[in-house]
Parts: C-alpha cells; structure tokens; sequence
C-alpha cells in the first residue's frame, strides 16, 4: 500500500489549525477558574491542531470550497475534543500521581468525568467563535493552497 505524499494543502492545513489550536485554548484558558492552571495546554492545543489539521483537514481538499469550510469547521470541532481529552488525561495523570485513585478503572473513568465537568468552558463566545470562524478560514486556506500547489 502506498503511503500518501506530503502537499502543500496538508501544510497549510497543518499551520492554519495549529493557529486555531492556539487562540482557541487562549480562550478556554480564560474560562478556567485558575488561569494560572493552563500550563503548557497552549503549546499542546497547537501541535494538536497541526496534527488535525495534517490528518483531517489535509486529505479533504479538492472538492470546493464550501466543502472545504464545512470540512475546516469538522477539523476544529475533532480538535476541540481532542484537546479536551488530552487536557482530561494530563489531569487525570497528576490525580494518579498522587494516589487518588483506587484502580485503573477509576483512572479511566475520571477522564471522561473531568471532559464532561470542563466541557462547560467551550460554549463560551470565544471557545464557539474560534471554532466556526477559524474552522472556516482554515478550510479556505487549505482548499486554496490544494489548487495552487499540486
């Protein structure tokens, strides 16, 4: 099976979504109760958002741009939840670290307990805004980029 070559569109993709990863965790980090408790979740958001941008939004190009918005918009929603969950499971990690689990199970089922409980932080404004609008610019660019460089 052939391995797929790198393009220009999965790079633009790669750079627009790691934009996107940042600001949006800018903005989530607003809605925290401690700011000051983001640590690097800034840094991740982005290499999560280049990873997502490459792997989803990349391979979509080349049907339009209004498939490219709608698909830049589903790579935004994927990479909320992916760092959401990522973000889930460094606190779980630092919960366990600690010893405030009993077994592994309740590790396991702590990161969709605390995905649901910080959930609540990516309905505001900012958080829903980034992901339309950046979901949407990202697309363009990339679908843009798919027709310049082939």
């Amino acid at each position: 099976m052939a391995t797929p070559m790198p393009t220009g569109a999965k790079l633009v993709a790669a750079a627009c979504f790691a934009v996107v990863g940042w600001v949006m965790s800018n903005y989530y980090a607003m809605n925290m109760p401690d700011a000051s408790a983001a640590g690097p979740m800034r840094e991740w958001a982005a290499l999560i958002g280049a990873i997502i941008g490459w792997m989803v939004m990349g391979p979509s190009v080349g049907r339009g741009y209004v498939e490219a918005a709608g698909s830049g918009i589903k790579t935004a929603v994927v990479l909320a939840v992916a760092a959401l969950f990522l973000l889930a499971l460094r606190e779980m990690l630092d919960n366990s670290v600690k010893m405030r689990y009993d077994g592994a199970l309740d590790a396991i089922l702590d990161v969709f307990q605390v995905m649901a409980r910080r959930s609540e932080a990516l309905l505001s404004l900012g958080v829903f805004g980034t992901i339309l609008f950046g979901g949407i610019v990202g697309g363009l660019l990339s679908e843009n980029a798919g027709r310049r460089w082939k």
